[in-house]
């Protein structure tokens, strides 16, 4: 997950920074710095993207067509 997919995903679950970081067990500095493009720890940025994906967010990865997420059916 990059800085991009954290702020669609965000959009997409209507989450605001705060809530995010309330799910995941983490900052909400912590979330402004990811979605700032800030370098976090692996184990960081997993915890958060298991949390979207946990609220419904299905992330795309690269594969010719540029990255993405989408809401899981």
């Amino acid at each position: 997950m990059n800085s991009t997919q954290c702020k669609m995903a965000r959009a997409a679950t209507g989450l605001g920074v705060r809530d995010l970081a309330k799910m995941a067990g983490v900052s909400p500095d912590t979330v402004a710095r990811l979605e700032r493009g800030v370098e976090l720890k692996a184990t960081t940025v997993e915890v958060i993207q298991v949390t979207l994906e946990e609220a419904g967010i299905e992330f795309i990865a690269e594969n010719g067509g540029g990255f993405g997420v989408r809401l899981k059916k």
